[in-house]
């Protein structure tokens, strides 16, 4: 019995010819990537379809499995339709460890920092890799998530290390899902791990007051000034250069900050356009920065741009400011306190022993306390929003609330006698 292919008629379908009576029969033409459905040797049912083509210009095909015919006609409706609507990821059997290669290199570090793609590098290597790294992209599930978060928090790392290793594997999956790898990002079916919010530690203004006055014998006085009085970061007091300070008109510019990658010295911009700011400088602050110049071209540094420097006129280590300056003040003036309450018999009255960056909160909270407007707060220290600063120091605002309350009573009070 033999059968004749009589060309396609104009629906997409062929004519053809069977048995004896010459009646030609419809049949629909299989679509471009429609797949096909047939039975193997073994019983089972399965299905080719065509995904198109990968970046190397192959035909790229999906197979499909399932103990009946009728099933994999259904596993093949939804795989058409999410190829039609954009959300049939990629065929890969990339692992998890090979796509954040990929993703570090090709996507992340062009737009990242240099100190930036460093930490997401040693983020991945430590507290990714370790626990999903050998999953296939295209297998990875929000179980695998959920686990890897489990088991990080498991270590004894703190959940702000969990959460920012999430937000990395989320970054790197949503571009994943971009470039078509795979369907949706895993991440969003998983709730990040809560992180607690520690009760900040700063100096009360009498307490900044106190260590101010012990830091007058440091070489390194007038950056705590400014860290206090100015409330800027670490590595931008560092960077400062004497062309950003005008004497005359009391002001800052911060232009610049410094980041150490691998035990290298990097100067870079600030991250926001809101980081780059003019800052006003109390009298103090200016007195403070004049007698340091004094001391610096003392140790002969008139041609070193730098404001704070080493005696050698080198750029500043952080963990040598915090080890040996800013420490080294904390200790001095705590023993002095405990011996001069020794000698009154009293009980000493000691600083708080806060991280150098609590001099920046330090800072905010004072002018927060002092009546300072949150708006001027946030453009002094550089946030990017007002949100930011708000958020961060919550804690002082219930103060600043009851102060506005009793002004509102007074008021009224005075305009209705």
């Amino acid at each position: 019995m033999s059968v004749v292919v009589l060309g396609y008629g104009p629906t997409g379908c062929d004519l053809t010819s069977h048995g004896t009576d010459g009646g030609p029969v419809m049949r629909r033409r299989r679509g471009n990537g429609e797949g096909s459905i047939y039975q193997r040797k073994d019983g089972r049912w399965c299905a080719t379809m065509n995904m198109g083509y990968n970046g190397e210009g192959k035909r790229v095909r999906r197979t499909i499995y399932g103990s009946t015919k009728k099933q994999v006609q259904e596993k093949l409706v939804r795989l058409q339709t999410q190829k039609l609507d954009g959300t049939l990821g990629e065929p890969t059997k990339l692992t998890v460890t090979q796509f954040l290669d990929r993703w570090l290199e090709d996507s992340a570090k062009p737009t990242i920092r240099e100190s930036t793609y460093e930490n997401y590098r040693l983020m991945i290597r430590l507290h990714i890799v370790p626990y999903i790294g050998g999953v296939v992209l295209s297998k990875l599930t929000p179980a695998h998530v959920q686990g890897m978060q489990s088991r990080i928090l498991n270590t004894g790392v703190s959940p702000r290390t969990c959460q920012l290793a999430r937000q990395i594997l989320h970054r790197a999956i949503e571009q994943g899902v971009k470039w078509g790898m795979v369907p949706r990002n895993v991440c969003d079916a998983v709730d990040p791990p809560r992180v607690p919010k520690r009760p900040m530690k700063t100096f009360t203004p009498e307490q900044a007051f106190r260590f101010l006055k012990e830091a007058e014998q440091d070489r390194l006085s007038a950056m705590y000034v400014l860290a206090i009085s100015a409330g800027l970061r670490m590595g931008e007091l560092l960077a400062i250069q004497w062309q950003d300070i005008d004497f005359d008109a009391g002001t800052l510019s911060v232009q610049r900050g410094l980041v150490e990658v691998n035990g290298r010295q990097l100067i870079q911009e600030p991250k926001t356009a809101k980081g780059r700011r003019m800052v006003d400088l109390p009298r103090f602050a200016v007195d403070a920065l004049l007698e340091h110049r004094k001391r610096t071209l003392a140790e002969g540094h008139a041609r070193i741009p730098w404001v704070f420097c080493t005696k050698g006129g080198e750029l500043l280590r952080k963990n040598n400011v915090r080890s040996s300056s800013y420490m080294g003040i904390l200790k001095r003036a705590n023993q002095k306190f405990t011996e001069q309450a020794e000698k009154k018999g009293v009980i000493p009255e000691l600083l708080p022993i806060i991280r150098f960056h609590d001099l920046r909160h330090t800072a905010a909270t004072i002018m927060l306390s002092q009546g300072v407007h949150p708006k001027i707060v946030q453009e002094r220290l550089g946030h990017s929003t007002i949100s930011m600063t708000l958020d961060t120091y919550s804690h002082v605002l219930p103060t600043m609330q009851k102060e506005a309350v009793e002004k509102l009573d007074r008021l009224y009070r005075t305009v209705g006698a």
